[in-house]
C-alpha cells in the first residue's frame, strides 16, 4: 500500500520529477531559513539570503497576478 502511494505521488504531474514541486518547496525553505533569522542580532543576518526572500517574493507576486487559472 505504501510503495502504491509513493508512488502515485512520484509519478504525479506536479510531484517531485518536476519544477512544480521543487519552486514552492525552496521557497518554503528560504521562508523558513528567514523565519530563523528572527532571533539573530541584526549585525549577523544574512543579507544574501534577505535578498533572496525579496526577489522571490517579488517574482511570486508578479506571478501571482499575470496567471490566469485554468479548469480542466
Amino acid at each position: 500500500m505504501a510503495s502504491s502511494k509513493l508512488q502515485a505521488f512520484w509519478n504525479h504531474p506536479a510531484g517531485p520529477k518536476t519544477i512544480h514541486f521543487w519552486a514552492p518547496t525552496f521557497k518554503w525553505g528560504i521562508s523558513i531559513a528567514n523565519i530563523a533569522d528572527f532571533a539573530k542580532p541584526p549585525e549577523k543576518i544574512s543579507y544574501p539570503q534577505q535578498v533572496a526572500v525579496a526577489c522571490t517574493g517579488i517574482i511570486w507576486s508578479r506571478y501571482s497576478m499575470v496567471i490566469t487559472p485554468v479548469s480542466h
